[in-house]
């Protein structure tokens, strides 16, 4: 029976190796030639301890003046990201023929450029922490957002992300952005434009497309989407502006999904729970469905019903 099993295996193995040949893309056997997702994250919590040095901690690093122990984390973030860039560069269709020269050339410089807007990313983040304590009656400091709220850890990812998005990095913003929907269930596109004090309540659920806008001052709720209105055209709609724009002031509650490039919610408006919207509304809208009738019969009296009355928001 453990030859027979073993020879089973044997085979199995032979047939799953004769397909890597076939040359598709599932096929590729090469681990050196592409980033590691594995470090991208190891990148991720490098610079989590560099954008908040007071709350995510190296062990590795048992160095107590500041200035010391920065530099060692951010020479190490630095190393690793070179790297991993390169690896990204090499791997992408517009430098496969370049030198090699040429690509480490290209990675030092993006690494460098990534690093120096840190201090701009971390004045963002503490505009969206302060919008997330002003914004949420539950939390009692800010460093309760900081360690524990999804919402927040998936918008500092994306800070990240959206800056290698815009030094046209490949594949890396998109691993750093999906690692956080994978632990937080909030998908925000590495592409997407987010502007200041930006707010993800509880967030489990919420869809953030590539071309999305949006302005200051913008709450979503959980489950919101902003995506495209049809995925059809596929490949043919690359570069086009499929996702909507919410400008400044914008509340929009659990739920909604709102659809489309030629989507703008004006300013000021608050957008309710489970709509459904893909055309433009002015500022200062008010969106909401209307309320179903809801049948409560009650545990003694099964005659006993109670309809509740429309409601829309104030």
């Amino acid at each position: 029976m453990e030859k027979e099993f073993s020879k089973e295996i044997k085979d199995i193995t032979s047939e799953i190796i004769a397909g890597y040949s076939k040359g598709r893309a599932i096929d590729k056997v090469d681990l050196f030639t592409q980033p590691d997702k594995t470090e991208i994250i190891y990148i991720l919590d490098k610079l989590f301890e560099i954008v908040y040095a007071g709350c995510y901690r190296d062990r590795s690093f048992k160095i107590y003046n500041i200035e010391s122990k920065l530099q060692l984390i951010i020479e190490d973030a630095a190393f690793h990201l070179n790297k991993q860039i390169a690896l990204a560069l090499r791997h992408s269709r517009e430098h496969k023929e370049a030198a090699q020269s040429e690509i480490e050339s290209l990675s030092a410089g993006l690494t460098l450029s990534f690093l120096k807007r840190i201090p701009a990313i971390r004045e963002m983040l503490e505009m969206d922490l302060q919008a997330a304590y002003d914004g949420d009656p539950a939390t009692k400091e800010k460093e309760e957002i900081i360690l524990c709220y999804p919402g927040f850890y998936a918008i500092t990812v994306n800070r990240f992300a959206h800056e290698l998005y815009l030094l046209n990095v490949p594949l890396i913003p998109r691993i750093m952005t999906e690692h956080a929907h994978s632990i937080t269930g909030i998908d925000i596109h590495p592409g997407a434009t987010i502007g200041k004090n930006f707010f993800i309540d509880h967030g489990t659920g919420v869809v953030v497309g590539e071309t999305t806008v949006i302005g200051d001052n913008v709450k979503l709720y959980q489950g919101v989407t902003l995506g495209a209105l049809s995925t059809r055209g596929g490949k043919s709609l690359r570069g086009t502006h499929r996702h909507p724009t919410i400008e400044d002031n914008v509340t929009i509650y659990a739920g909604a999904s709102i659809l489309g490039g030629e989507t703008i919610i004006g300013h000021d408006s608050v957008i309710g729970s489970n709509v459904f919207i893909t055309y433009p509304l002015p500022p200062y809208s008010r969106v909401s469905v209307k309320n179903q009738d809801l049948l409560i019969k009650g545990k003694k009296d099964s005659d006993a019903e109670v309809f509740c009355k429309d409601q829309t928001l104030n």
